[in-house]
């Protein structure tokens, strides 16, 4: 019974959600939920508050040197075993604080109280300012669900993007170039562009560091240093930071992180859902001149009034929430970089947005990943459209004229072939016999065809 209503409840909040992400997509987005959610920073928070408390522990600060080391597992297992009860119990506290970050400290001195550790408990936030915690908070739950979650299902989907380039790699395809007949290419490679541009942003996106912020009130470590003037704060820091958490540590910064790395990397995932978008319309064109079929699941509908459709919903949602998360990343990335003098508060409300597109992103991925998996290629249809157009082999013809000398081919060519009308194979043919030239090379002409006329296999 207990499960059951459990089930209810979830069932009942999807369908009173706002956001659709938490709503209707709720079930394909939820494993964001442990990185993005209200108590997944709460428990980020105590995860960097607990590893700084043990990090002045093994420093050691004097008044820690006989804290017993033993204890860093139970202390561990405050975040590492964080419920939603204990959340609940932080919200209860910010209720009366009115300060998130001041919450998150006092339930874990009221933890300290249950361990027994209370005359260490003042050395929890010690010397920090609350954007210690989150500008170290935030980058991390960042990296790792980039790790977790965006990364696997950007690799689903690029598998299958390069098993359907190796499958379809020597299949001729009519291109298109401003929605006209243009020199045929070859399906695999076609693909390819989207492969090599994805990969190529994914190296530019290895290259972002994770930045993250700790230096004290104002970046100076200005308390730190009036406490214990012979500890080196700024290497404690790096390694605290970097080490220990995994981040990159900003070294001069005002009381938060000044987000240029933060707005790097939002760009960074706009341009790859900018492809993917890209990617996705090619495809949805290729449905609407049947070049593709998509598998049929029976049950589903196409359209409420036709019977005969088959949509091709999965790139057009794609498009869609890719759409919608480039627009947040845009504002993410403007925004965050600016902040008045040492500090405004404009960066903590636009800051607890960022799982949103990155939410929307995932969509994205797992609807292109579903439509390419429904794909039929229609070798029939697209083998008719490259025997209806003929005329591209008009290039390759004066291309090879012009190699040998022959007067004015392009020109030659031109006439021929921009008339409107059909141009069939035996009209080529015809044209190359009345040509100047000797019969091997006319037999040569003649052997070029829109199905072979393709180019290096290979590139």
């Amino acid at each position: 019974m207990q499960k059951e209503n459990k089930l209810l409840n979830m069932s009942l909040y999807a369908l009173n959600a706002i956001s659709p992400v938490d709503g209707r997509y709720q079930s394909k987005t939820k494993e964001l939920s442990s990185y993005y959610s209200e108590a997944a920073l709460i428990k980020y928070r105590l995860r960097v508050e607990v590893e700084y408390f043990i990090s002045l522990c093994e420093l050691p600060l004097p008044q820690l040197e006989n804290f017993d080391a033993k204890l860093y597992k139970p202390l561990r297992k405050i975040y590492l075993e964080f419920s939603d009860d204990d959340a609940q119990e932080v919200k209860e506290i910010e209720s009366i604080t009115n300060h998130d970050v001041k919450a998150v400290e006092y339930f874990l001195k009221e933890r300290f109280d249950r361990l027994k550790i209370s005359e260490y408990k003042e050395f929890i936030h010690f010397a920090l300012t609350s954007q210690d915690i989150n500008n170290t908070a935030t980058p991390l739950l960042i990296k790792e669900s980039v790790e977790d979650i965006f990364l696997p299902n950007y690799l689903q989907m690029m598998e299958k993007l390069i098993e359907l380039k190796d499958e379809w790699a020597n299949i001729p395809l009519l291109a298109r170039t401003h929605g006209q007949a243009a020199s045929p290419t070859l399906l695999g490679k076609e693909i390819m562009v989207f492969i090599e541009r994805l990969e190529r942003q994914m190296g530019l996106l290895n290259m972002v560091p994770f930045s993250a912020k700790f230096g004290g009130a104002t970046g100076n470590f200005n308390a730190h240093h009036i406490a214990y003037p012979e500890v080196d704060w700024v290497a404690f820091s790096n390694e605290f930071v970097e080490e220990t958490l995994g981040l990159d540590r900003s070294q001069v910064t005002t009381q938060i992180e000044h987000y240029d790395n933060l707005a790097a990397l939002f760009d960074n995932f706009k341009r790859i859902n900018t492809i993917l978008i890209d990617l996705s319309r090619d495809i949805w064109t290729y449905i609407s001149m049947n070049y593709f079929k998509q598998k049929i699941k029976k049950g589903e509908v196409g359209s409420s009034a036709m019977p005969h459709k088959v949509n091709p919903i999965d790139f057009e949602n794609a498009e869609g929430n890719l759409g919608i998360a480039n627009a947040i990343y845009e504002h993410l990335s403007a925004k965050l970089p600016i902040s008045r003098l040492q500090r405004d508060l404009t960066d903590s409300t636009v800051l607890r947005n960022v799982g949103v597109p990155m939410a929307h992103s995932i969509l994205g991925f797992k609807s292109i990943l579903k439509g390419l998996n429904k794909l039929i290629l229609n070798e029939e249809a697209i083998r008719a459209d490259l025997d209806d157009n003929w005329a591209v082999v008009a290039e390759a013809i004066q291309t090879i004229l012009r190699k040998e000398g022959y007067p004015k081919p392009y020109e030659a060519l031109k006439a021929l072939t921009r008339t409107n009308g059909l141009i069939e194979q035996p009209t080529l043919s015809n044209f190359i016999d009345t040509l100047q030239i000797s019969d091997e090379l006319k037999a040569y002409l003649k052997s070029i065809t829109p199905f072979n006329y393709t180019g290096i296999e290979k590139l």
